[in-house]
């Protein structure tokens, strides 16, 4: 039966009673002292947010410290702390990045054995988002790499790039018509001049390694702005010069603010001037542009126009430019091979890891449900000092991340102190997880429960803590509120009590570490204050949460942990319908309904699970399955399954095939509309 507030009561002013006897035998917090509660959660965020733990970044010192800080709390609190091959830490190691290795060259030979080598870096780059090795094979224009049924275009039809190099121009056609098929919103290039989609069209048509060079449009128009933007300092000059001129020299005051005016646009006209460059701009990426993972494992390069140049010359007497106006104007492909034309090389990088850990904290149950488990989670990590999850372009700073996701794990920690404090153990297991790397993709929490300390059969709810430290107006948003039968309506009456607004979402699938534990039929109930904007940024400071209303939160969430614990049914699952994912990239591409497995440590694209009512899931896809091919397209990763997908639409219907243990399955798929 739910435990209702006057019980809730009873115990806490039994538990003073009882410390008033023992004195210091029990937790301070069982004195139903909420101010100390709060400056509990303040001491701890104070310190996970503080520049000290450089933003609680994978690979960084600062969150190996915040993971053993995390282990001292749990083991204060009186938390068991060996369940993981004796230690309180489940280990493991991801990737993070890669570094550029000691040798890396070009070299293109012509027809008549004419060879030449450029210089790195400046005239061709090796990139890191592609893979390490030797390549040789004849070239291959490949224009855009574009493959798009959709706009009824195709760089790569006509052409056989199996075992060649492709020469791949970046970004898209037509993007000085903002009614191009492939304008992308606020005038940006779209989905399909995504450089991971390029590199994924290339592989899956056998290309041996990608050369990129930048489009001749982008050069042309940022030298075209930056002439508009210098003459208009060259009108301000003369603006200046005429006011000069009209005024009486007889006014000196007033000729000597003019004449200020008129040396300061000289020299801004000056500045502009000499930074004017006299050719567009032709920029390599740097190693690092993109990404550090391995797109596909070949080897991938950008190299200048000049140097393109010089082989389309050589071998179609043309050059980037005129194929480029050529595409434009035909709005049809100019893909073909450099007959004569080879070009081979050396890239060399290597792939970087880190050691990185769950922390674990048991609260053992008694009787004869202490063999089930409830789980409370929340994740740790952060962005550290920027990088691709951050939203503050370009920013070194260290992000510290005090409501993402300090606010959710010091509540774990607050909430690890009341379960072990309780007088009496509850019927219940209780585990308490620290997730590591929730920012890279909910890795921590997929390893969990892919190597569960307890077994996930006996595991009945799981509660997530991700961004509670920004409640607002005191409402609070609770995701998972139909994964089991009792939630809703729990919550419906602690919510209240607590002077908290429920915002009651139904779906059990979310871009947080709940989604693992739903995608193995584990209810779950995930708590979150909302997003602002400080989130991904370094402004996300101790100094803007809401102490009071994290304190709510952990009230409510403690109480729903109780009542879980105590009920004699444990809760019974339930499938929501069109569940929101997680890991699916949606937009211009059609829906599928599936969950990844970020846990998964093999080729292909395994499942974690299915949307309730989605098309995989009516095609007879499940978790477990890895698929490895959608229509001809190979599928090695989430990002081939992405690409794969964007080559169909709404309503088509695609032969999936998946690795089902030791079989190969395929199903036919209906896709659905874009979600």
């Amino acid at each position: 039966m739910p435990l209702q507030q006057p019980l809730h009561r009873v115990l806490c002013s039994l538990a003073v009673l009882l410390a008033g006897v023992l004195g210091s035998s029990l937790p301070a917090w069982s004195a139903d002292a909420t101010s100390e509660s709060q400056q509990r959660l303040e001491r701890d965020l104070k310190y996970l947010a503080s520049d000290e733990l450089e933003g609680r970044g994978v690979g960084l010192k600062g969150l190996e410290v915040a993971g053993e800080f995390i282990r001292e709390q749990f083991a204060a609190a009186g938390l068991k702390l060996d369940t993981v091959q004796g230690t309180a830490f489940q280990n493991f190691t991801m990737p993070t990045g890669a570094v550029q290795g000691p040798v890396n060259t070009l070299e293109f030979v012509g027809p008549d054995g004419t060879k030449f080598n450029p210089g790195q870096p400046a005239e061709f780059t090796p990139q890191s988002f592609g893979g390490a090795g030797a390549f040789f094979g004849e070239l291959v224009f490949c224009g855009y790499g574009i493959e798009a049924s959709d706009k009824n275009y195709n760089d790569f039809e006509g052409v056989d790039l199996k075992g060649k190099v492709a020469i791949i121009v970046r970004k898209v056609p037509q993007q000085a018509n903002p009614r191009s098929p492939f304008a992308g919103p606020r005038g940006g290039v779209g989905p399909y001049g995504e450089l991971r989609t390029k590199v994924i069209n290339a592989a899956s048509k056998g290309a041996a390694a990608i050369l990129f060079v930048n489009d001749p449009y982008t050069g042309r128009n940022e030298l075209a702005e930056a002439r508009k933007q210098v003459g208009k300092l060259a009108e301000g000059v003369a603006e200046n010069a005429v006011e000069v001129e009209a005024i009486d020299a007889a006014d000196a005051e007033k000729l000597a603010m003019a004449k200020m005016k008129l040396t300061e646009a000289v020299a801004k006209y000056k500045a502009g001037k000499g930074h004017l460059p006299a050719e567009p701009s032709d920029d390599l990426m740097k190693f690092g542009y993109a990404g550090s993972e391995a797109i596909r494992e070949i080897p991938v390069l950008h190299i200048t126009q000049k140097l393109c140049d010089q082989v389309l010359q050589g071998s179609l007497k043309t050059t980037l430019a005129a194929l480029e106006e050529k595409i434009d104007q035909t709005q049809k492909p100019a893909s073909q091979v450099l007959t004569g034309w080879n070009a081979g090389g050396v890239v060399s990088l290597e792939r970087t890891q880190a050691a990185v850990r769950n922390v674990i904290g048991v609260v053992e149950g008694t009787g004869p449900l202490a063999n089930e488990t409830i789980v409370v989670g929340a994740h740790y990590d952060h962005v550290g000092r920027g990088g691709p999850e951050s939203l503050a372009r370009g920013s070194s700073e260290i992000h510290n991340g005090a409501d993402d996701n300090g606010s959710g794990t010091v509540a774990l920690l607050e909430l690890a102190r009341r379960i072990a404090s309780r007088p009496e153990k509850l019927p219940r297991r209780v585990i308490f997880i620290a997730f590591t790397a929730e920012e890279k993709g909910l890795i921590g929490s997929a390893r969990y429960t892919k190597e569960p300390v307890f077994p996930l059969e006996n595991t009945v709810a799981m509660y997530n803590l991700d961004m509670v430290g920004r409640l607002t107006e005191n409402k609070l948003t609770v995701f998972g509120v139909k994964t089991a039968k009792h939630f809703e309506e729990s919550l419906g009456k602690h919510g209240p009590e607590l002077g908290l607004e429920l915002s009651m979402k139904p779906e059990g699938f979310g871009p947080s570490d709940h989604s693992s534990f739903y995608a193995k039929k584990i209810p779950v109930l995930h708590f979150f204050t909302g997003t602002h904007s400080d989130y991904h940024r370094p402004g996300d400071d101790w100094e803007k949460i809401n102490y009071e209303g994290t304190r709510k939160i952990v009230d409510l969430t403690e109480r729903m942990i109780v009542e879980t614990a105590l009920r004699e049914a444990r809760p019974e699952y339930v499938e929501v319908q069109g569940s929101a994912q997680v890991g699916e990239r949606q937009g211009s591409r059609p829906y599928f309904g599936s969950i990844p497995d970020f846990g998964g440590n093999k080729p292909g694209y395994p499942l974690g699970g299915v949307a309730g009512g989605g098309p995989a899931e009516k095609a007879g896809l499940k978790a477990g399955d890895n698929i490895i091919q959608i229509g001809t397209n190979k599928i090695a990763s989430l990002d081939d399954f992405d690409a794969a997908l964007r080559q169909f639409k709404a309503g088509d219907v695609v032969d999936v095939t998946v690795e089902r243990g030791t079989e190969k399955v395929t199903v036919k798929v209906t896709l659905d509309k874009p979600r």
